[in-house]
């Protein structure tokens, strides 16, 4: 990895806990001590870890992980000061701060919180500190739960444009087959995309400490790559992992990044709550996708949804289902139906610099 890069680090439940499910605060320390050394390099590192509810659940009492959504939440809420003290102690022997962040779907969705997140990241990393990041599991509610830290760190990495994000989990990456029950499973070295095929050869749920699998790692990988950050996933067993990972020695599934999104197109691509959909002619679909042009009013056939005035809409070609994109747009539905059927000279429907192509949330 080039010098003075930015690297997303997320660190899973089973890579911080014993076996009993409690916290392992030497692994702890080591896992820093790594990070640490890393920004001694240079690198800036941005944490997203798991391990609340791990850390919590025992301390009030569970014999094991919770799984009701108010046993959970009280874990994590226990367990949040756990770990961050932990982390606090951890870091203050190399005399590096580090703040805390605990957030939710809506602070995506919503563009004003996505920037102030955004902001706030940005300070502590130029103030030299190491911004520890967790989901809201104690206040949020289950349709505002992002639901794993494989997808809140793919989040996180692309919001902040980094460089790398590295999935430190169990495993040494992606096989053919589960390598545990079939000798002939081979290693993925490299994945230039992620398609169905290869979703298909993720399993479930992992170790019984955390709430993610490689599917939760493959769909977190889609989203940061396609924002333009590259993805490692490997394993964190040993006392090298993370300077392995950023050195490029680790072994892991390492998976290619695509054109990098600005912040804007980020929020646009995977956040924004959609309101409403749109439907176009084929005419309207080549102006979208092939010249790259905005949509006219007269190119749309149809629309659905109460949306008014710069709402975020999905557009479809008609008669076929196929998503084109998101924008956002310049009329509300009953205008815009009426100003399509005019075939007048009217301004955008959807400017071509309110436009992304074919993206579904994340």
């Amino acid at each position: 990895m080039k010098h003075n890069s930015l690297i997303v680090i997320k660190v899973g439940s089973s890579s911080l806990t014993k076996r009993g499910g409690t916290l392992d605060t030497e692994r702890l320390e080591c896992l820093v001590s790594q990070m640490v050394r890393a920004k001694e390099e240079g690198h800036q590192i941005v944490l997203v870890t798991s391990g609340a509810i791990a850390a919590g659940f025992r301390a009030l009492g569970f014999s094991s992980r919770p799984t009701t959504i108010r046993d959970k939440q009280a874990s994590a809420s226990v367990g949040q000061a756990l770990l961050m003290e932990e982390y606090r102690r951890a870091f203050a022997q190399y005399g590096i701060a580090c703040g805390q962040l605990l957030l939710t779907r809506e602070d995506f969705a919503d563009r004003r919180r996505f920037r102030n997140a955004y902001a706030a990241l940005q300070v502590l990393l130029d103030r030299g500190a190491v911004p520890i990041i967790n989901e809201n599991d104690t206040v949020a509610v289950e349709e505002l739960k992002i639901g794993d830290n494989d997808t809140l760190s793919a989040r996180v990495a692309a919001m902040v444009h980094a460089d790398l994000l590295v999935l430190l989990t169990d495993v040494d990456g992606l096989y053919t087959a589960n390598p545990k029950k079939d000798q002939t499973a081979k290693h993925i070295d490299t994945v230039e995309h992620i398609d169905g095929a290869l979703m298909a050869l993720a399993g479930g749920a992992g170790s019984s400490v955390g709430t993610g699998g490689m599917q939760t790692k493959l769909k977190g990988a889609a989203l940061a790559t396609a924002a333009g950050v590259e993805v490692l996933i490997c394993s964190s067993e040993g006392e090298e992992c993370i300077t392995r990972a950023i050195a490029g020695t680790a072994r892991g599934t390492r998976f290619l990044p695509h054109h990098a999104m600005k912040t804007r197109e980020q929020w646009l691509a995977f956040y924004a709550p959609v309101q409403g959909e749109i439907t176009v002619d084929e005419g309207a679909a080549r102006a979208l996708i092939q010249d790259k042009k905005s949509l006219l009013p007269p190119g749309v056939v149809g629309a659905s949804g109460e949306f008014e005035a710069g709402d975020v809409v999905a557009v479809y070609l008609a008669g076929t289902g196929k998503l084109l994109g998101r924008g956002i747009v310049a009329y509300g539905r009953e205008e815009l139906l009426r100003l399509a059927k005019t075939h007048g000279n009217h301004g955008e429907a959807i400017h071509r610099n309110n436009w992304i192509e074919g993206t579904e949330e994340v």
